[in-house]
């Protein structure tokens, strides 16, 4: 299971990169409910930011723990090439429709989410508290369900949608990281390794 999400140490070592992508998802949560009205150029440029930028935190993670000797996490490197390359595509061409865009943001949903919870599955085992990531992957999921069987709410309906799902994700991932660094020095002392 460490070759597909990697181990504990992995993101005990990196709880600030969770720390980041949550502040990520709090800041564009907040900047959708602050201007859900704007073109869908606008949500398409700052989607593709966040999802280039939480997709770089993946990969920097997944390099890390490889770096480490714990192994690559597949799961976080698949997780953050889909970011990435989400992130370009959405950069690169702006114009695309609200469906292109509905599509994109639910594959994206789910396969974060998917990711999510199998860590936190991995993490039961030396975690207490995990429930925070699986209240994570839940949203994820969520948000994609959501998306699937509702897709034409609209472009301001989605984006609020997506806004709302990106300010709890945050806050998750605030929480989460906050609880790993919290726990760091008792999960090391379980695992043997700094």
């Amino acid at each position: 299971m460490d070759m597909i999400v990697g181990g504990p140490n992995i993101w005990l070592r990196n709880w600030w990169m969770l720390l980041l992508r949550g502040i990520a998802g709090v800041v564009f949560g907040l900047l959708t409910f602050l201007a859900p009205g704007v073109s869908l150029t606008t949500i398409v440029l700052v989607f593709g930011g966040y999802a280039f930028f939480d997709g770089i935190l993946s990969l920097l993670t997944a390099v890390k723990g490889r770096r480490e000797g714990d192994g690559w996490p597949w799961a976080v490197v698949l997780e953050g090439v889909a970011g990435i390359a989400i992130g370009i595509a959405t950069l690169l061409s702006p114009t695309l429709t609200a469906l292109a865009l509905l599509w994109v943001v639910a594959g994206w949903a789910l396969a974060t989410g998917i990711v999510e919870i199998v860590l936190a599955v991995r993490l039961r085992r030396v975690l207490t508290g995990e429930w925070l990531l699986i209240l994570s992957g839940f949203l994820s999921v969520g948000l994609g369900v959501m998306l699937v069987l509702y897709p034409a709410t609209g472009l301001v309906t989605l984006t609020l949608w997506v806004g709302a799902y990106a300010l709890l994700f945050g806050v998750v991932m605030l929480g989460f990281a906050f609880r790993l660094r919290a726990r760091r020095g008792e999960l090391e002392a379980f695992t043997g390794r700094p």
